[in-house]
């Protein structure tokens, strides 16, 4: 059989660790109208949710390695004086629209 002609299944890398989750009746619902609506199965809309949490949080805490020139102009760029910028400093004082 050639790669093209395999299901969908089939080309997924082997799950051989199982995740066991309590939640409630309503979060359960949830996911499952979710899942049904994203016309995917239970499993893989759970496993592709947590994995994209997972890399967002964790791309936050990650190392950057930078050489000395890199490390140079990143502190020059941090240690530059902050600019006034009085249309963004109007609009984050602005009252909240969203808020009652």
């Amino acid at each position: 059989m050639t790669s093209h002609n395999r299901s969908a299944a089939d080309q997924r890398e082997q799950r051989d660790t199982r995740l066991n989750l309590r939640v409630t009746s309503a979060q359960a619902e949830l996911i499952r109208r979710a899942a049904d609506s994203a016309d995917r199965t239970l499993t893989d809309f759970v496993v592709e949710s947590a994995s994209v949490a997972a890399q967002r949080i964790l791309a936050d805490r990650r190392w950057f390695a930078l050489d000395d020139e890199a490390w140079a102009e990143f502190d020059a760029l941090l240690s530059r004086p902050v600019v006034s910028k009085p249309r963004l400093s109007a609009r984050l004082n602005a009252p909240d629209p969203f808020v009652d």
